[in-house]
C-alpha cells in the first residue's frame, strides 16, 4: 500500500485534500484524525506538520508527500521533488529597511533573521557570502526594529507586511515556490503511476473547460481553427442539415475571448462546462 504525508494544517493543507479527493481518494472529515486508509484506492495517508513531510520522505518512511518546494529545500532531506501541484505559489527574497541594501553582496557580515535557516545558509554559501543567520519561528519583519537583524529572508507575496515594518525587498529572488509531489530516493515506488496519471488528470482538468456550440456547415472550417482542441474537436450533424454541433476542450483562461470569436463566426447555442477529471 502507498504511503503518503499530507501536511496536517496551514496553507497547504486544505489545497493538497482537495487535490487529492478531486483524484479519487478519500480524505479525513475530522482534523484530528492522523491517519486514513484507503482500501480502495491502495493509499495509507499520514496527516503530519507541514515542515516534517519531506523529513519522512526523505527518510523513506512514506513513499510520497506533498510540501512547498521551499520546505522541501531548507529541510536539506534527500527526498526527491516528483512534479509540480500549481498552487500554494509564493516567492522567497531579502528583505531590509528601505534604502540600506540593494544588492545581495551588502548582505556580508550582516545578521539575517529568517525561519528558513538552511534555506538562506545553502544561498549564501553558494555565492560565497559570508553572514549570520539567526532562526526565528515566525514575524522575522519584527526583528529588524527590534535589533535582532538587519535584514530578513522570508517568503513575500504582496509585500504589504513588509511595507508596514519599514522594510523593502532587493536582489534577485531566492527561490519561486510552490507545492510539490515528492518521493522517497531509491527509485519510484509502486503505485506512484497510478496516483500520478490522477493528479495529472486533476491538474490539466482545472485549465481546460469544455466548449459545446452550433455553426453551419459553411462556416464550420473557420470555427473548428478556433477550437482546435487536443487532438480534434467531436464534430457531428445534426437533424438540420446546414448545421453541426461541435465539442473541444479550451483553456480555461481563454473561454471568454474564444466564445466571443466563435459568435462572430456565426456560432450559437454556444455552452461552456468544468472538466472535473480527465485522462489524456
Amino acid at each position: 500500500m502507498l504511503r503518503i504525508a499530507v501536511p496536517n494544517k496551514g496553507s497547504l493543507s486544505e489545497p493538497a485534500s482537495t487535490l487529492l479527493e478531486e483524484a479519487g481518494y478519500r480524505q479525513r472529515r475530522d482534523r484530528r484524525e492522523l491517519v486514513l486508509r484507503d482500501e480502495e484506492g491502495g493509499v495509507e495517508f499520514f496527516f503530519i506538520r507541514p515542515r516534517d513531510v519531506a523529513v519522512y520522505v526523505g527518510a523513506g518512511t512514506v513513499d510520497l508527500g506533498i510540501t512547498g518546494r521551499d520546505l522541501l529545500l531548507d529541510s536539506r532531506a534527500p527526498a526527491i521533488e516528483h512534479r509540480s501541484l500549481g498552487f500554494a505559489a509564493s516567492t522567497f527574497r531579502f528583505a531590509a529597511p528601505q534604502g540600506s541594501m540593494s544588492r545581495i553582496e551588502d548582505l556580508a557580515g550582516k545578521r539575517i533573521a529568517t525561519s528558513y535557516d538552511a534555506l538562506t545558509t545553502d544561498y549564501l554559501s553558494e555565492r560565497g557570502i559570508e553572514a549570520t543567520v539567526v532562526h526565528l519561528d515566525g514575524a522575522v519583519e519584527s526583528s529588524v526594529r527590534l535589533g535582532i537583524a538587519d535584514a530578513i529572508s522570508d517568503v513575500v507575496e504582496t509585500g504589504s507586511t513588509l511595507r508596514a515594518a519599514g522594510l523593502e525587498v532587493f536582489g534577485e529572488p531566492i527561490l519561486r515556490s510552490e507545492a510539490v509531489l515528492i518521493r522517497r530516493p531509491g527509485g519510484e515506488p509502486e503505485g506512484l503511476t497510478r496516483l500520478d496519471r490522477r493528479i495529472e488528470g486533476v491538474l490539466v482538468a482545472r485549465r481546460y473547460v469544455l466548449i459545446d456550440y452550433d455553426i453551419r456547415t459553411s462556416d464550420l472550417e473557420q470555427a473548428v481553427q478556433l477550437t482546435p482542441g487536443l487532438q480534434s474537436p467531436t464534430v457531428s450533424p445534426l437533424h438540420e442539415g446546414e448545421w453541426h454541433a461541435v465539442r473541444s476542450m479550451v483553456l480555461k483562461s481563454e473561454t471568454n475571448r474564444v466564445m466571443d470569436a466563435l459568435y462572430e463566426a456565426g456560432a450559437r447555442a454556444i455552452l461552456v462546462t468544468p472538466v472535473v477529471a480527465c485522462r489524456l
